[in-house]
């Protein structure tokens, strides 16, 4: 290590104003700083000590992810050797299929949108921010596992364009990248992000390849007929058909007990989703108007992408509400919101992904009347303190 240490001393100057290579001094800092921590400090202005710089923060949460991505690569494998009618294979044979099949939309996620970071940031002359570590990991995690590598890279491209770099990058962002990549592909690509073809890579003709959200759509179209919806406990644990990193409770729920320990992201917004999901579930119930209507609430929270959701896209930081009040507001809205498109637009079952995009827009008018709220309040307080005085 110190060897390579003392190789970047050398050729650091190159790099630096008036060196050779001075352009791409954006790209050699974005390096030097993934291999050693920075070596530059505040010099002026109080200034706050912390072990928990950018780069930390985003390794603790692409940690959180690692149980969905496993999971999700031994479920691709399995549901492949399930839908062939084959005698599904052990845990290493699921494993090694669904790897060769999810790592390759990894790499494809990291190198175009990376690249893309790159290019933005010698183009402007900023640094190359850590940010995307945590996108580039979301964005397979929200795929299907059958979709095709070149759309990754359009989406990703897209995503980081317009989700990031428009509004000044890094932080300044008002949606969330990797929902931004999904919503891009929905709708530009929606044969290859729905449907029952795309949830099983490999799909053989043994069993149908659609998610519980798709039977239970299935069943809803067809008056008089039963609900077609897999046991809780296996949607719980996520044995079934759907996006690499979404199907399995269990495994995001881990993720989220380490992202609430190190205090990466906000408990009050997990559970205000949940919360507001629930409440829009039984207030279904109670109207009863169809089948679809009749979906405990329970399910609701196991299925399509709800738990990932709240756990992992709802509570990013940049683009969700900043005040304590406001963090209750907008996960209630989200999980409100999402089973409500789920249920009275059936074009659209995977509401989720609409309602935190819906809610990411209006994350700074909740904080905004947040803040005039308590405004208000101080000063009808100071107002009866001077009737007082």
């Amino acid at each position: 290590m110190k060897a390579l240490r003392n190789f970047l001393d050398k050729i650091k100057p190159r790099f630096e104003k008036g060196g050779k290579f001075a352009k791409l001094q954006s790209t050699f800092e974005a390096f030097e700083t993934f291999l050693y921590v920075p070596n530059r400090v505040t010099l002026t202005g109080s200034h706050i000590r912390d072990a928990n710089d950018l780069k930390r923060t985003m390794a603790l949460v692409v940690l959180a992810m690692i149980p969905a991505l496993l999971f999700g690569m031994w479920n691709v494998g399995y549901q492949h050797f399930l839908s062939t009618a084959a005698e599904t294979g052990d845990i290493w044979q699921n494993f090694w299929f669904g790897f060769i099949r999810v790592f390759p939309i990894i790499v494809v996620s990291y190198v175009v949108g990376l690249g893309t970071e790159f290019v933005f940031a010698q183009i402007r002359g900023h640094e190359v921010n850590e940010g995307f570590l945590v996108s580039g990991m979301l964005i397979p995690l929200v795929m299907p596992p059958d979709v095709p590598l070149w759309m990754v890279a359009v989406a990703t491209v897209f995503a980081v364009i317009f989700g990031k770099e428009v509004f000044g990058g890094t932080g300044m962002n008002i949606l969330n990248p990797a929902l931004t990549a999904r919503a891009f592909l929905f709708f530009a690509y929606p044969k290859n992000m729905s449907g029952d073809q795309v949830w099983i890579a490999g799909q053989g003709d043994a069993i149908s390849g659609a998610t519980p959200l798709g039977d239970a759509l299935a069943s809803t179209t067809t008056p008089g007929s039963p609900l077609t919806l897999p046991d809780t406990m296996d949607m719980f644990y996520g044995f079934m058909p759907g996006s690499v990193g979404e199907t399995s409770t269990l495994a995001i729920l881990l993720g989220a007990v380490i992202l609430v320990f190190t205090g990466m992201a906000s408990w009050r917004i997990m559970l205000s989703v949940f919360a507001g999901g629930l409440l829009m579930g039984y207030i279904f119930n109670w109207v009863g108007a169809n089948a679809y209507m009749d979906i405990s609430p329970w399910d609701h929270m196991v299925m399509g992408g709800f738990a990932f959701g709240a756990v992992f896209m709802a509570t990013d930081p940049v683009t969700a509400t900043q005040s304590t009040k406001g963090k209750y507001i907008y996960g209630f809205l989200i999980g409100f919101f999402a089973i409500l498109v789920r249920v009275f637009n059936p074009a659209y079952p995977e509401g989720m992904m609409l309602a935190i995009l819906l809610m990411n827009v209006f994350a700074p008018l909740i904080d905004h009347y947040v803040i005039q709220a308590n405004v208000k309040k101080r000063k009808k307080r100071w107002a009866a303190a001077q009737v007082t005085a």
